[in-house]
C-alpha cells in the first residue's frame, strides 16, 4: 500500500523526503521480523508444528524463504517510486518496470533450468527475488526526473501545511493493516488446507489456481492508484472511472470464465502448468468457483481508490477484516464440519469473503462521493 500513499501524499520536497524515510524504516522493520521468523526453531514450529508440513517440504520452504529475504524491502522501495511515477502521469514507465521484472525472472529461471539442477522452489524464489530487485532499481532510475521536479516544486509547499510523520502514520497504517490482513489470510488458508480432506492435492493445485486467477485479477490491482491519480479533488473523474471499471471488470471475469468453463482449462493446467491429468481435473471446480474474483478485485480497487482519495482509509481496514473473518469461519465450517475437499473449501471461502467486503464498502464510498 505504500504506492497508494506515495501517489496520494508525495506533493513536494518535504512530503517526498518524509515518505521516503517512512518507507525505509518500514522496510528495515519488516526485514528484521522476517529474519526472526526464519530462525530454524521458529520456522520449524510454524511450518511443521502449526501447518503440519512434512520435513522435506519444510526444508525446501526454508531455503526458498531465505532467498526471498530481499523481497519485502524491494517491493516497498519500488512501490514508493512507482507512486511518484503514477502521480507524474508516467504510468508507461511503471509498465516498463514490470517488463524488467518479468524478463529478469524469465532469464534467471531459464538459466537455472539449463545450467543448474536446483529444486523448483529454489528456481522460483531466485527468479522472484532477483526480478523484483531489478524492478526496484529500474523504478528508482525511471523516476529520477520526477523526483527532481518534485523537490523543486514550491507551489504545493506554499499552499499546504507540511505533513508530519504522525499524519503519514495515521493515513498509512489502516492501508497497511488492509494489506497485512489480505496477504496474511493465505498462510491461514494453507493451515486449514493442511488439515482438510485431500490436503496434499489441495496444497498442490491451489498455488496453480491462484496463479491463473492472478493473471486476470492483476488487471484490477493497479486500478486503485489510477483512481487516486485521476478521481480529482472533488471526485470529478468518478463517472469515467466507473465506466472504465465496469468494462475492465466484465472483461477479466469473462476471460477467466472462458478458461474455467471450457476445455481450455485442461490446456492450461495440464500442458502449460504441468499438472497431471488427475490434478488438472481436481483444479477445475475450485477455478470455476473463483471466476468472479477478477471482477470483484476491480470493484474493490475502485472503491479503495475513492476512499483513499477522500482521506478515508479506516473503512478499508474494516472491509478487509470482514473478508478475513468470513474466510476463516467458512474454512473452519466447510472443512471441519461439512468435510469438503480443501481446495473447494478455500475457493468458497475466498469468493464469499470478497463479496462481503465489496458490499460493506458501498456505503462509505457513497458518503465520500456525496460529501
Amino acid at each position: 500500500m505504500i504506492m497508494s500513499a506515495s501517489t496520494a501524499l508525495a506533493k513536494n520536497r518535504d512530503s517526498f523526503i518524509k515518505l521516503r524515510n517512512f518507507t525505509y524504516a518500514l522496510n528495515a522493520i519488516i526485514t528484521f521480523i522476517m529474519v526472526l521468523f526464519l530462525l530454524p526453531p521458529v520456522f520449524n514450529f510454524i511450518t511443521m508444528g502449526l501447518i503440519g508440513l512434512p520435513e522435506n517440504i519444510t526444508r525446501l520452504t526454508h531455503t526458498a524463504c531465505i532467498i526471498l529475504l530481499p523481497w519485502p524491502s524491494a517491493i516497498g522501495y519500488r512501490r514508493f517510486y512507482q507512486g511518484i511515477l503514477i502521480r507524474s502521469n508516467l504510468t508507461r514507465r511503471v509498465a516498463l518496470g514490470t517488463v524488467v521484472r518479468l524478463s529478469t525472472m524469465a532469464t534467471v529461471a531459464i538459466s537455472c533450468y539449463i545450467f543448474f539442477s536446483f529444486p523448483g522452489s529454489v528456481v522460483g524464489s531466485l527468479a522472484l527475488s532477483i526480478g523484483v530487485t531489478a524492478e526496484a532499481v529500474a523504478s528508482k532510475f525511471m523516476s529520477q526526473k520526477s523526483v527532481d521536479n518534485l523537490k523543486k516544486d514550491q507551489s504545493t509547499l506554499m499552499q499546504e501545511k507540511p505533513i508530519s510523520y504522525r499524519y503519514i502514520s495515521r493515513f498509512y497504517f489502516p492501508l497497511a493493516l488492509t494489506s497485512i490482513l489480505s496477504l496474511g489470510v493465505y498462510p491461514l488458508v494453507t493451515f486449514f488446507l493442511g488439515h482438510s480432506r485431500m490436503s496434499i492435492e489441495s496444497l498442490a493445485v491451489l498455488p496453480v489456481i491462484n496463479s491463473l486467477v492472478f493473471i486476470f485479477r492483476s488487471m484490477g490491482l493497479s486500478f486503485q492508484e489510477v483512481g487516486i491519480a485521476l478521481l480529482g479533488e472533488n471526485n470529478e473523474g468518478y463517472k469515467k472511472l466507473r465506466n472504465f471499471a465496469a468494462i475492465l471488470g466484465s472483461s477479466v471475469t469473462l476471460g477467466l470464465a472462458l478458461l474455467a468453463f471450457t476445455p481450455l482449462s485442461f490446456l492450461w493446467f495440464q500442458k502449460i502448468s504441468g499438472l497431471s491429468l488427475q490434478l488438472s481435473r481436481f483444479a477445475i471446480t475450485p477455478t470455476k468457483i473463483l471466476t468472479l474474483i477478477p471482477g470483484l478485485s476491480v470493484l474493490i480497487a475502485f472503491q479503495r481508490g475513492i476512499l483513499v482519495t477522500n482521506k478515508r482509509t479506516t473503512p478499508l481496514t474494516i472491509a478487509t477484516a470482514i473478508e478475513v473473518i468470513t474466510i476463516i469461519c467458512l474454512l473452519y465450517f466447510t472443512i471441519n464440519i461439512l468435510g469438503l475437499v480443501g481446495a473447494v473449501s478455500a475457493s468458497i471461502a475466498l469468493i464469499s469473503g470478497r463479496i462481503l467486503a465489496n458490499i460493506y464498502q458501498l456505503r462509505p464510498c457513497h458518503k465520500a462521493l456525496t460529501r
